[in-house]
């Protein structure tokens, strides 16, 4: 997969949309007024950043050492950067999935997408 094709898996969740607030060709997933998921690169190997809880981003540092790393300005305890050669599509859309669900978890009840 691609940093593209996450980012069209990120956007077919509920309620998500794509946003470009950095002023630069690259879009990224909001639910709501938060973000999601950025997609992006490292070295030319596409990659996403994402949001999990803090025993998970040191989790998937542990368990992929190659892949998982520290996502660049954003809390380096909630937010992973993972290369995504060499995942498998479930494992990254169980990624994307995770974050979208913590994101929506702090949104306003009415601003919630039903899932």
């Amino acid at each position: 997969m691609d940093g593209d094709g996450a980012l069209a898996y990120a956007l077919s969740l509920p309620g998500a949309w794509a946003d470009n607030p950095f002023h630069e060709d690259r879009q990224l997933a909001k639910v709501g007024p938060k973000i999601f998921c950025f997609p992006g690169a490292l070295d030319d190997r596409p990659a996403i950043s994402v949001k999990n809880t803090a025993e998970a981003v040191a989790e998937l540092k542990q368990r992929l050492p190659d892949h998982a790393g520290i996502a660049p300005y954003l809390n380096k305890r909630l937010w992973v950067r993972v290369l995504l050669d060499g995942l498998d599509d479930d494992e990254v859309y169980e990624l994307i999935e995770d974050s979208y669900d913590l994101v929506v978890a702090t949104l306003p009840k009415h601003l919630r997408p039903q899932r």
